[in-house]
């Protein structure tokens, strides 16, 4: 069974990388994912100034430091995702 995972990834500058750039970290992500294997996905992730939060759906979070070796972009933090709730939780 998969698993939702938020990964913090520690990677100065990244914030500031164009188009082109970010188009090649996916690449490269997603070659990673390949390499892992089954029962890993990425679904997303957030760019910020010096830190990307990305969402992953994993059978274990061994798999997810797998691609992070894998790939080269550090998992500074990694914590599963429990529940999501947003403003519409509240008429619920």
């Amino acid at each position: 069974m998969l698993r939702k995972f938020m990964i913090e990834r520690e990677i100065p500058g990244v914030g500031q990388l164009d188009s082109c750039a970010l188009a090649q970290a996916s690449r490269k992500s997603n070659a990673a994912l390949e390499q892992v294997g089954p029962g890993i996905q990425w679904q997303q992730s957030y760019v910020t100034g010096d830190r990307t939060y990305c969402v992953y759906f994993a059978e274990s979070e061994e798999l997810i430091r797998k691609h992070a070796e894998a790939s080269g972009f550090p998992a500074s933090k990694i914590v599963e995702i429990k529940d999501v709730i947003d403003p519409a939780t509240a008429l619920r």
